[in-house]
């Protein structure tokens, strides 16, 4: 049995083409992606999930944790910072100093930019307790049109980066046959106290919190579209029974790329053997 997804007859060609070499694959941009936790009275464990717009070019009405590119201003320079530090980030996602730097950014600022969760604070051991306002919204508007980096953002407003906030826990990179290609850095993190998720991007048109081990099944029954990767990362989500649990695993990450084959002539994306597509798969 195929561990992985049937793609439409359309793909066919472009896969034969990328396995004979008569096709490049695109270059992957450095990325990362957050998947922000709460632990519900009644619920349970709970992720919050972003339905992608169908005029993206990306992953169009996909359901998505908050996240995106790397801006190469992320690892300009050097914000107040509580937590491990880049060189361990580093460690543990296989990356330079810079580019852990830049990773652990992008996922503190897309986080904000898409849904106004900031995991920063004006000293190491708290956070912003609200976010919501005029000015918060002018500063996270400067940092989409990149009239303001992150770093910039931090120190006019005082605040230390929490980074000690995050956990690193997966790193996919996306196919060869895609147009579009990321080379995802996924954290974990717990939803800050006092804040507010809401979708405040033109990226979104519906959020949900919702049970990890739902979502999964959701996607599996054909009613939620998601990719492969935040299947997988819900699936492993659902193991665990709270926030507490989630941020005290221990992870060894391990760079998943799953493969487009011709399998009896039809073409599939073929997962890793170590990535299981959904709970009990």
């Amino acid at each position: 049995m195929v561990n992985g997804l049937k793609l439409p007859a359309e793909f066919r060609e472009r896969v034969e083409d990328i396995l004979a070499g008569r096709a490049e694959p695109a270059p992957a941009r450095h990325a990362a992606t957050v998947a922000v936790l709460r632990d519900h009275p009644r619920h349970g464990l709970q992720a919050f999930l972003l339905r992608r717009v169908r005029s993206m070019a990306f992953a169009p009405g996909a359901y998505v944790f908050p996240g995106g590119a790397v801006d190469p201003r992320d690892g300009d320079a050097t914000p107040a910072w509580a937590g491990r530090p880049p060189a361990e980030w580093g460690t543990a996602f296989k990356a330079d100093e810079t580019l852990a730097r830049e990773l652990v950014c992008a996922a503190v600022r897309e986080t904000f930019e898409e849904t106004l969760v900031l995991l920063a604070g004006p000293t190491g051991e708290t956070v912003v307790d609200d976010t919501r306002g005029d000015d918060w919204e002018a500063d996270r508007q400067a940092l989409l049109d990149r009239s303001l980096s992150f770093a910039e953002f931090l120190g006019r407003r005082g605040l230390v980066l929490r980074a000690d906030l995050l956990r690193p826990w997966a790193h996919w990179i996306t196919p060869k046959i895609e147009p579009k290609r990321y080379d995802t850095r996924f954290f974990v993190a717990a939803m800050p106290e006092g804040q507010r998720a809401r979708d405040v991007s033109t990226e979104a048109d519906r959020v949900a919190w919702v049970r990890p081990a739902e979502a999964a099944e959701r996607a599996g029954r054909g009613e939620w579209m998601m990719l492969p990767p935040t299947i997988a990362t819900l699936a492993e989500l659902a193991e665990f029974d709270t926030v507490a649990d989630v941020l005290a695993a221990r992870r060894e990450i391990v760079v998943h790329e799953p493969e487009a084959e011709i399998i009896d002539g039809e073409a599939y994306l073929v997962l890793p053997e170590s990535a299981t597509p959904y709970p009990g798969g």
